[in-house]
């Protein structure tokens, strides 16, 4: 007990300063590097002849687990997998030189991705970045960006990069909750290595389309392909994508290669200037698993998103995730489906500084999954700080 009040306690006192910092640092509306050292790194000598632009974030967060469950653990809820600790979730880091693609010449760019904390355990490639500083440091996008000026403009990224699957994605600022979708854990890949095309075809519809390797992998593995059509109206209120990947994997009880496809389809409205609706649905399948049998899994996501002002929002999320033969998420091959709702709080305490509270109840309709495998569900409240530099 002694040994846990006092980890609780540092991890408090770090918790504390970073809110002090924060609500220093951001009083004059200025960015954390900036307000510390007086230097505006995007203005360097050194920065502007890269042309490019630096920034990241840090992310801390709590979550508390009434169940106290023996193993320490939320599993299979994963990133805010910790029952009752703090987490450092994300020290994220990005350097970028963006293609000029409004123009009528060819142009070159360049982005490099850093990730440190609990969350690099999640998105580690294989091949490339797993086992750095004990699963708590990966390289999750470096790639080049090139633009060239035919018909309507085609950008091509060559190298490492996130996925186009999908609705939430590992980059803590681009989700609205601390915790994740079962469908995003589980169905979908998280990042890929190869080469990736995006072209405009008009106004509202844009393809995009890849040729990489297998999910989370870097090389010495199949190649898979990809891709994307995005439709928005023209007043940007309504939106709609469909994606998909289909290719051979190798997994570690397979020696042959074997086919897995996935697709996903993303819906987003919004209903009034400040309500917003989206609806995600994913189905994927495996041609063989160590059963010898094809393996499907499939979700439904619903969100909805409503703006009180400026500096404060409310999100729900709806999720039914169903793995039809056990093996994306236990791993122990019995049929599960799992049900997860999520209500949070986004609230901007200053420039920068974003507090997430959320409440999260799951369910499993088959197998005592949750509390070291003593319950079918369980409840996660949690707390999360965001600061961006």
């Amino acid at each position: 007990m002694l040994t846990y009040l006092l980890k609780a306690n540092r991890w408090l006192f770090i918790l504390y300063g970073t809110f002090y910092i924060a609500f220093t640092a951001f009083a004059q509306d200025k960015g954390l590097i900036d307000s510390l050292t007086g230097i505006k790194i995007n203005e360097t000598a050194f920065m502007r002849a890269l042309g490019a632009n630096f920034g990241g974030w840090v992310e801390i967060g709590f979550t508390g687990n009434p169940q106290n469950p023996a193993n320490d653990s939320n599993a299979p809820v994963a990133f805010n997998d910790g029952a009752n600790q703090f987490k450092l979730h994300q020290v994220y880091g990005f350097i970028e030189n963006k293609a000029d693609t409004g123009g009528k010449n060819w142009d070159i760019g360049f982005r490099a991705d850093l990730l440190y904390g609990n969350d690099a355990h999640f998105t580690s490639t294989i091949n490339f970045d797993t086992n750095v500083l004990d699963d708590q440091l990966v390289f999750p996008q470096g790639y080049a960006d090139i633009y060239a000026p035919i018909g309507n403009g085609i950008t091509v990224n060559i190298g490492h990069f996130y996925t186009i699957i999908g609705y939430e994605s590992v980059p803590s600022t681009n989700n609205f909750f601390l915790s994740h979708a079962y469908t995003m854990l589980y169905g979908e890949p998280f990042t890929r290595t190869g080469i990736l095309f995006s072209y405009p075809l008009n106004e509202n519809f844009t393809a995009i389309g890849s040729i990489a390797t297998g999910w989370d992998t870097f090389l010495r593995q199949p190649i898979n392909y990809s891709g994307k059509i995005f439709y928005a109206t023209n007043d940007k209120k309504t939106s709609a994508s469909v994606a998909f990947v289909t290719g051979d994997v190798k997994t570690n009880n397979l020696d042959n290669d074997h086919n897995r496809t996935l697709y996903s389809i993303v819906m987003e409205h919004d209903i009034t200037s400040r309500l917003h609706y989206v609806l995600q649905h994913d189905l994927g399948f495996e041609e063989k698993i160590i059963t010898g049998h094809s393996a499907h899994w499939y979700g439904v996501n619903q969100y909805l998103f409503y703006q009180f002002s400026n500096h404060l929002s409310a999100g729900l999320r709806a999720e039914w995730f169903s793995d039809q033969d056990g093996v994306r998420v236990i791993g122990n091959r019995k049929k599960e489906n799992f049900i997860d709702i999520a209500l949070g709080l986004n609230y901007q305490l200053t420039p920068g500084l974003t507090m997430r509270p959320e409440i999260r109840y799951d369910h499993a309709t088959e197998n005592k999954v949750f509390n070291d495998n003593k319950s079918d569900d369980q409840i996660l409240l949690s707390l999360s700080a965001i600061l961006s530099f």
